[in-house]
């Protein structure tokens, strides 16, 4: 009997890697094993395609049937292989002929009737099937998604007959058009919407311009949650490199991508009941959790102290290297997380600490247990630490009001200063190491005498003292200065209210 070799993708974090379906057909009491390491969903297959090919005219072998799925030591899940198992049970059995096949790699869940269903995870499919250089047949709900990949080959089926078809050269699939999208998404929230609090806006823009984490502290009701919302509208475009590793983070994940968020900033905003699995990923076939899920965007944890103090704890390491490592006993999965913080809370457990009108009655005592729910080593890796007040009443009700600048106009701004970083460190300002920072943000005399009465008044630590020489070099760049000098260094140390005491 005949050997039949399909190609296909497992999923494995972000990644696509090949698997090698053969089926081997051979004399002995009919039946069908699929070997390989799979999955119950895997394992279910062989009743899908069954029905499958059974319901499509074509014959069932009446033969011992084994599928093997290469890697065995690579765990396969979901319905993603059913196609391609289909495949090769008709090419084994040569119900289809099989010259044409080594040069197509076959995605798609079945339906009892033969036609396809769409699958998670196909962007980093169709980049992998790209890279090796052959053609991608998948469902048709699936190819808006795939067609984000320029250059590659893919060709969509709605139904296992028009696969057939098409590989006996009776009815080619039709090609689909190049994919046209729009680079820069309409903006729904404008930071002129946001009234007063200039001092907020300028942090956000040093904010957006450098990549820095920032923390803002303020009672209930001072717009932090509407300035937060508003950080995605003044960032840099993102590349196109940087939209498709931020798509394929999104298409693996629960909530799959959908091409209208085409290079959008994303915005997660967990509540604070959030686990840390559901932060930084997990599960038996590890899954991207939040962080990853903002990859290239702004991850919003508002309450930050009402989070549980362990779950905090779990984003320093992915603060500081742009990455999360998930390990389990069968596997370890990578995925990315360079994403911007930005976090909201209370100056007391009542909220109200030096409101005019005298509401709040939290003692010193009370204010710094509040404050020690944020562990010191992730409040010294925020790099911006803002107080946002509340604004005046005679403000929030007037009814002509003055002009603002609009979110374009700022982020024309920080365009400028991204690129000027680019140009001179190939990164952000936020993601120099300390030998960048002693090149690139090296002070003059009077920067150095300033910087080291902050240190000793403030207690800074090492790491402290380089987020803020690094946010003075963004002050710099959004000043169109060349060299750091004692004005743009005494704006970024102004920024670290949580160094200071809270009463």
């Amino acid at each position: 009997m005949k050997i039949a070799i399909i190609y296909s993708r497992a999923a494995a974090g972000i990644q696509a890697p090949l698997v090698t379906i053969e089926v081997h057909l051979s004399s002995g009491l009919p039946s069908l094993s699929i070997v390989g390491l799979p999955e119950a969903t895997v394992r279910e297959s062989k009743d899908r395609v069954r029905s499958a090919i059974l319901n499509n005219n074509f014959e069932f072998p009446l033969h011992r049937i084994t599928i093997n799925l290469a890697p065995a030591d690579l765990p396969k899940e979901g319905g993603r292989f059913d196609l391609a198992i289909a495949l090769g049970i008709l090419a084994a059995s040569n119900q289809i002929a099989s010259e044409n096949l080594e040069r197509h790699e076959f995605i798609g869940e079945l339906a009892l009737t033969g036609e396809l269903r769409p699958v998670r995870g196909i962007l980093p499919v169709a980049r992998a099937t790209k890279e090796a250089g052959r053609t991608l047949i998948l469902p048709t709900a699936n190819m808006d998604e795939a067609a984000l990949v320029n250059g590659g080959e893919m060709l969509a089926a709605g139904h296992l007959m028009a696969v057939c078809a098409h590989l006996a050269g009776v009815q080619p699939l039709p090609r689909q058009p190049a994919c046209v999208m729009c680079d820069q998404a309409p903006l729904e929230k404008d930071l002129a919407d946001v009234r007063a609090q200039q001092h907020a806006k300028r942090a956000l823009e040093i904010a957006a311009a450098g990549g820095h984490h920032l923390i803002m502290i303020g009672p209930p009701g001072t717009g932090k949650t509407m300035l937060a919302e508003r950080l995605p509208g003044i960032l840099p475009p993102m590349t196109e490199a940087e939209a498709l590793e931020s798509a394929a983070v999104a298409s693996i994940s629960s909530g799959g991508f959908h091409p209208s968020r085409w290079k959008q900033r994303p915005f997660r905003s967990p509540h604070h009941t959030a686990s840390g699995v559901a932060l930084v990923g997990g599960g038996s076939h590890p899954r991207p959790g939040e962080i990853s899920l903002a990859h290239h965007g702004v991850l919003f944890l508002d309450e930050l102290p009402e989070f549980d103090r362990r779950v905090l704890e779990v984003l320093r390491e992915p603060l500081e290297s742009g990455r999360i490592v998930i390990s389990r006993a069968a596997q370890q999965a990578e995925f990315p997380a360079q994403f911007q913080m930005v976090a909201a809370m209370n100056p007391c457990p009542c909220g109200y600490l030096g409101d005019s009108s005298g509401r709040c009655r939290c003692t010193a005592d009370q204010v710094q247990r509040y404050r020690q729910r944020i562990s010191g080593p992730l409040v010294d890796r925020i790099d911006l630490h803002i107080e946002v007040p509340n604004v005046p009443q005679q403000i929030l009700l007037e009814k002509s009001r003055p002009p603002c600048e609009g979110s374009r106009d700022v982020q024309a701004r920080i365009i400028k200063a991204h690129e000027k970083q680019l140009a001179r460190a190939g990164k952000s300002n936020h993601r120099l190491n300390n030998r960048e920072v002693e090149k690139f943000c090296a002070l003059d005399d009077g920067g150095g005498r300033l910087l080291e009465q902050a240190i000793q008044r403030l207690g800074l630590s090492a790491r402290a003292m380089h987020r803020i020489l690094k946010v003075a070099r963004t002050i710099a760049d959004l000043g169109d200065a060349d060299q750091i000098d004692s004005t743009h260094l005494g704006e970024a140390i102004t920024y670290r209210r949580l160094d200071r005491s809270p009463c």
